[in-house]
């Protein structure tokens, strides 16, 4: 037996025995109850509502570009930022002095014309009174009537010449279209406008500022959730501590690609009888998709959950609810999130997802499966499962909860 222990080999295994004896012996008498290894919270019933979000510009509902139809220098300015014009009101004047000089013009041709046209009227006449008595030929009479003619189409040739003339002198004075606020002003007196390719724009009205749109780009996961007429609610920062309404109007069937991100406009409407909302603010909007009322809730950080080196027991047999439902099967990941494979494969996503929840059960932790149903991203639904109102679900480590913000997120480590 002596020369047995003498062995090296036998001396090892004795050591390692006595070791798992002595760590043994240690778990069992410090050992940390789940009570104060983990942080607890009893499941409860409340109000939930699932919300869409995204950001948006406020604009009028109508904006009117202003601007010319005739090249000219800025000689008057009536108007100003934020004036406030009727219909047909005088906005600026530009410099007619070569539109008038022009109009002056074509009513000297048109003058001139209808000397032509008397001249050649008096000529057909003196033909035909000798054709009658055979002193000219059919042939000099003919020319004299085309002659007639010819003066007579320039008369009006000239004479239309005066109407576009008389028009481009009326559009260098430029008036309201519409009845409204003048939100933008781009010229100034003395600077020269240019109409040869396109129409400046020189002012921009907005007809009503007591009905506004706010276009918001929603992504094409939240889009099918949205719909027309649904409540919509947003802040501006202007006024960070009031929350403001409106209805969405339409969806805008023009998506929007960017890095591959696709988008969709949203148009709200909004009513802005205080005129507070201004052009161009950031509206950050809120759509209110899903309500359920007096359900099961649990905070979104119990499904992160997941305990380290603890024993746990084997989640019961699942109920057939959650099994038709898809509860535990294979591809569920921890958290609720639903299979990749699951809309190829079935073609068309679940109503519901899955999920684990911890609670205690006579001093130990047990899992228990559950089916999810809607989340505000602080708390989700529970549809389905063997979890009530009142068990204890494990939300995190106590250790976690003492830690300073600044300390690092890895779990704290035991000494077996």
């Amino acid at each position: 037996m002596k020369k047995l222990l003498r062995s090296p080999i036998a001396l090892f295994f004795v050591t390692v025995a006595i070791i798992a004896a002595g760590i043994a012996t240690y778990q069992q008498i410090y050992k940390i109850a789940p009570e104060q290894q983990y942080r607890f919270q009893a499941v409860e019933k409340g109000d939930i509502s699932q919300t869409v979000s995204a950001n948006g510009t406020i604009n009028p509902v109508t904006l009117v570009n202003v601007g010319t139809q005739v090249s000219g220098t800025v000689k008057k300015l009536y108007v100003d930022f934020n004036s406030k014009v009727q219909k047909g009101q005088i906005l600026l004047e530009l410099d007619d002095a070569l539109l008038s000089a022009q109009q002056k013009q074509s009513l000297a041709n048109v003058q001139s014309a209808i000397a032509s046209l008397e001249l050649a009227t008096a000529n057909e006449a003196r033909m035909r009174s000798l054709f009658s008595q055979e002193y000219v030929s059919r042939q000099e009479l003919d020319n004299a009537i085309q002659a007639k003619k010819a003066a007579q189409a320039q008369v009006e040739l000239t004479q239309a010449t005066v109407e576009k003339d008389r028009a481009n002198l009326a559009y260098s004075v430029i008036r309201s279209p519409v009845s409204g606020v003048v939100v933008d002003r781009s010229v100034d007196v003395g600077q020269t406008v240019a109409a040869s390719l396109q129409t400046p724009t020189l002012f921009k009205i907005a007809q009503d500022l007591s009905r506004m749109q706010i276009d918001a780009n929603f992504a094409e996961a939240d889009i099918g959730n949205i719909s027309v007429g649904q409540t919509v609610r947003f802040t501006v920062d202007a006024f960070p501590n009031r929350s403001f309404k409106g209805v969405v109007k339409l969806i805008r069937l023009n998506p929007t690609t960017v890095s591959n991100v696709v988008t969709y406009d949203a148009v709200i409407n909004v009513d802005n009888p205080e005129q507070i909302l201004l052009p161009g603010m950031t509206a950050y909007v809120s759509i209110a998709v899903a309500e359920r009322k007096g359900v099961l809730l649990v905070p979104n950080a119990v499904l992160r959950f997941k305990p380290v080196n603890a024993d746990v027991r084997k989640p019961a047999k699942q109920s057939n609810e959650a099994q038709k439902s898809g509860v535990g099967r294979p591809g569920d990941s921890q958290g609720g999130s639903k299979p990749k494979d699951e809309k190829r494969l079935s073609g068309h996503p679940r109503d519901a997802f899955s999920g684990k929840v911890y609670v205690l059960e006579n001093g130990e932790l047990k899992p228990v499966s559950v089916t999810l149903g809607i989340t505000d991203n602080r708390n989700t639904e529970i549809t389905g499962g063997e979890l009530k109102a009142g068990d204890q679900i494990v939300i995190g480590d106590a250790q976690a909860a003492d830690k300073p913000a600044s300390s690092s997120s890895r779990p704290p480590m035991r000494m077996f």
